[in-house]
């Protein structure tokens, strides 16, 4: 009877181990997951005003082909569906309800566009479907407390153009600022941070002049805005307009301070339209590594993307910055995944993505790092400036901050 109780006293603990075993290694998933599948959805304007984007979601979708190759994220595939809006927020609209509805994506990932995003935030909050890495700096990715579904990726607009301000005020304190803004929650955003960033110099803008997407042309407002004499001109606008506004400038045999937006330095799709020549001094301000700088050539995060896109996208143009846009947020989502390990519910998702700490990618210039936490879902919040010089993109200054809610 000792024997045989203390026997049973030994094998209990070992079953009670196995029992909770299970529980502890239970998988989870919501829908858009399983043992074998992760589904991202994706919208970016293939064709419209804004097509010079696409490169985007042709970049993601040949990244997820190589990370499935590689055996995809902890067993799973990525199944990535990426349909086309044509920058027109009534399509968003229509191709989020598709993704969720239809092919029962886990979550959305890389939208690109402000207003866009902006039309279907409400939608995704409704279903608690997580809105990732948002290709935008609007400052209403930022909000926990409204939002909590949604997280951001690129550096605010406001952050951005104050960092602008600053430049001018030290470089140019008697200016006459002229600034093209397009007329929707992406340039309203830009030029709020300048005329904050401004502060009581703010009268230094002399025009401000918006123009709609729907435009063909913003060449009668480049001729509007040198008619006042302004001796620097800001283009807060997509690629296809700040590339006409630099040609037109040159045109106009108008000799200002040129300063564009992040979101417009590519130079395949903005600085070879306007003509090399023309771009020369342009500022802009940068948080990635210009493709295709010298400097770069022996930089292992540099080499690992040339070496994506010699495989999987050859003809991919390395002066495609949306490219290396597309790249980048792409690398952040499939930390997030590995870090969801086997609880890949939308709950967990969301937690991981708005927890990470000093996150380095070797595509990012050399300090700059992707923060989130719960009450600040900014990932990236510091810029370079930068200059067109002869061919490419020349760094100039230190890595600035560019905190989001300042």
């Amino acid at each position: 009877m000792f024997n045989s109780r203390s026997r049973l006293a030994a094998i209990l603990p070992v079953v009670a181990a196995l029992l909770v075993q299970p529980a502890h290694a239970q998988k989870k998933y919501d829908v858009g997951a399983s043992d074998t599948e992760i589904r991202l959805g994706n919208i970016v304007p293939y064709s419209g005003p804004a097509s010079a984007f696409g490169s985007v979601g042709k970049v993601q979708t040949a990244f997820f082909k190589m990370i499935n190759e590689q055996g995809g994220i902890n067993g799973r595939k990525i199944t990535y569906i990426s349909y086309d809006d044509a920058y027109s927020p009534p399509k968003t609209v229509e191709q989020a309800r598709k993704l969720v509805e239809n092919d029962e994506v886990l979550a959305m990932f890389a939208v690109l566009g402000t207003a866009s995003n902006s039309a279907i935030q409400k939608y995704l909050h409704s279903k608690k479907i997580p809105q990732l890495f948002v290709v935008s700096g609007a400052t209403r990715w930022n909000d926990p407390k409204s939002f909590p579904w949604t997280v951001g990726f690129l550096p605010s607009y406001q952050a951005e153009a104050r960092i602008y301000a600053k430049y001018i005020l030290n470089e140019r304190p008697n200016a006459k600022i002229a600034v093209l803004y397009q007329n929707d929650d992406l340039g309203k955003d830009y030029l709020k941070g300048l005329q904050d960033g401004l502060g009581e110099k703010a009268s230094m803008i002399v025009v401000e002049e918006p123009y709609e997407v729907s435009q063909p042309t913003i060449e009668s407002s480049i001729a509007k805005m040198k008619s006042t004499n302004a001796d620097v001109i800001i283009n807060f606008s997509t690629p296809k307009f700040t590339a006409q506004s630099i040609k037109k400038v040159a045109e106009l045999s108008w000799k200002p301070l040129q300063i564009v937006s992040n979101i417009s330095i590519s130079i395949a799709n903005v600085i070879k339209p306007a003509g090399m020549a023309n771009a020369q001094g342009v500022i802009s301000a940068a948080y990635v590594k210009d493709a295709t700088d010298s400097q770069w050539n022996d930089d292992p995060g540099m080499q690992a993307y040339h070496q994506f896109l010699d495989k999987y996208l050859p003809d991919m143009s390395r002066a495609d910055s949306s490219a290396m846009t597309g790249y980048n947020i792409a690398l952040t989502m499939v930390e997030v995944l590995k870090r969801c390990g086997d609880n890949l519910t939308r709950e967990n998702l969301l937690k991981q993505a708005t927890s990470l700490k000093d996150l380095e990618q070797g595509s990012l210039l050399p300090g700059i790092r992707i923060n989130t936490s719960p009450t600040d879902y900014a990932p990236i919040e510091q810029l370079q400036l930068m200059r067109f010089e002869g061919e490419n993109w020349k760094l100039f200054g230190e890595v600035r901050s560019s905190e989001f809610n300042k």
